[in-house]
């Protein structure tokens, strides 16, 4: 028989599911006459904070499981790397945690494999006791309205990706030239496309911000930006601590209309205190007269950026030509019930706002992984309960992929705990059943070898690092991150 077949026949008997694995014996006769039962080999796909924290849970607090993360980029992290505003380095201190735990003996880390194209989700279950899907949600989601497609219409997802080395937006080059910029959304992730677009090119090239980005932003022309929201200031889904770095963001000024405000004072001690919090700073920035310093800061400043509520676009109005985006129509809207459940609903008058640059901050969805693993596409996630994939045992979902797009890092901390501690109650109860061998990463390797893959490992990765840090290093910042995955292959591969 040819090696490579006779490789391949041994690769097929070690993927079958696990009551058709060969005998203990066979893979070993110290493993055979041992007493000690086989580590639990958990796998899970995708490095980012869901995947991570998943990972340290399920290492903390079983010693014998052996835990693999496959991630499709040649770099870990996920959202915290490609996602997190280069002007926020305190919240990717979490990357210092997640090396820890990328450096644990029983812990593997598989860069540039695609599950779903290099290797099949059922490939994995085969080889491992439990799969764990933390791929995280990374299709845009769309308005749905005329001229969506003009160009100078940008998905939040896109340009974030842009600025912060995501090699798939690496030529996005988003068109700046226009004065104004509306950003549909008012959530966190609107706030931080915002700061970027007004912030000082000289705070900015102190960041980690990719160096076509800072280029591109110290041309930009942008001197006003609008956030659109279809619902009012007690619906805003940005956070208290956002807020506040836009309220005082150097160069640039809050513009607000009192009127959006007038009667919350009213309400404000029945609110939940997060939101009391938020609401107080709001009308505190809107309502109240600034003092002296804030006052002359303000009139010094040449940029500004300013909350329209109650507005909901249903077209991206064209230029002469056709061809670019020349402002947005909006519908105005009234609310419907109160508080986190109100729902806008249109009046029936439109009002429109003229504008070169317009980014959709509407969320993110997540996409089906594999045809045998179930999805629900309306909600966007995998059904589960408390982690478990519904009709599918062994198999688990951590992160956006299992609640959805929404909440914070720590939010996806919890969560991903959740998952893990799920997963380790059925291994201790006998539901998972860890008690037969499974090949593990030993034998996708060898798979994914046979099929061209190139694997990059942790240290793989550290070298990555080590570059992207003498280069910032030259310039002055944390960081050059590269951007082209092949230049990253190269790299470990010398």
């Amino acid at each position: 028989m040819a090696p490579q077949w006779s490789r391949m026949w041994r690769l097929r008997r070690c993927l079958l599911p696990a009551r058709k694995l060969p005998a203990a014996g066979s893979l070993g006769a110290e493993r055979s006459l041992s007493s000690k039962p086989p580590a639990p080999q958990i796998c899970i796909v995708g490095s980012g904070p869901a995947g991570f924290y998943t990972a340290q849970h399920l290492l903390k607090h079983n010693k014998q499981a052996v835990v693999d993360i496959y991630e499709k980029l040649p770099v870990p992290f996920g959202l915290v790397r490609f996602g997190v505003a280069p002007d926020h380095p305190e919240v990717k201190n979490v990357i210092n945690t997640f090396t820890q735990t990328a450096h644990s003996e029983r812990c593997n880390f598989l860069g540039n494999v695609t599950v779903g194209r290099d290797v099949t989700v059922e490939e994995l279950q085969g080889a491992y006791h439990a799969v764990v899907l933390s791929y995280g949600a990374e299709e845009k989601r769309e308005l749905g309205i005329p001229g969506e497609q003009l160009q100078g219409v940008y998905s939040a997802r896109d340009f974030v990706g842009w600025y912060n080395g995501l090699p798939y937006n690496r030529y996005l080059s988003p068109d700046l030239n226009s004065e104004t910029a509306v950003i549909l959304g008012q959530g966190n992730v609107a706030l931080d496309i915002a700061r970027m677009l007004l912030s000082p090119c000289e705070l900015l090239k102190k960041t980690d911000v990719t160096r076509p980005a800072l280029e591109a932003l110290s041309q930009s022309r942008v001197k006003k930006v609008w956030l659109i929201g279809r619902r009012g200031p007690l619906q805003v889904a940005f956070t208290i601590k956002e807020l506040r770095e836009m309220i005082h963001l150097p160069g640039a000024r809050p513009v607000y209309d009192p009127s959006d405000f007038q009667g919350l004072e009213n309400i404000l001690k029945d609110l939940p205190r997060p939101r009391k919090r938020l609401t107080e700073l709001l009308l505190k920035s809107a309502l109240e007269a600034p003092g002296e310093k804030e006052a002359s800061r303000r009139d010094q400043c040449e940029r500004e950026w300013g909350l329209r509520f109650l507005r909901s676009p249903v077209a991206v109005l064209p230029s002469e030509d056709g061809k670019r985006a020349a402002g947005v129509r909006l519908s105005v809207t009234r609310l419907d019930g109160s508080g986190e459940s109100a729902v806008a609903v249109p009046t029936g008058e439109t009002e429109e706002i003229s504008c070169g640059l317009i980014l959709t901050s509407i969320g993110y969805r997540s996409v089906p992984i594999s045809p045998g693993v179930p999805f629900l596409p309306k909600q966007g996630i995998i059904p589960n309960t408390m982690g478990r994939v519904q009709g599918a045992p062994g198999l688990y979902c951590s992160g956006w992929v299992k609640r959805g797009p929404t909440g914070v890092i720590t939010t996806t901390m919890t969560d991903s705990f959740d998952t893990a501690q799920t997963l380790l109650e059925d291994i201790k109860s006998g539901t998972l059943n860890s008690s037969d061998p499974r090949v593990g990463a030993s034998a996708i390797r060898e798979l994914l070898l046979l099929r061209g893959v190139q694997i990059v490992s942790f240290s793989d990765w550290e070298k990555i690092d080590a570059e992207e840090t003498a280069q910032g290093l030259e310039v002055g910042k944390p960081r050059e991150k590269i951007l082209d995955t092949e230049e990253m292959l190269q790299l470990v591969s010398r």
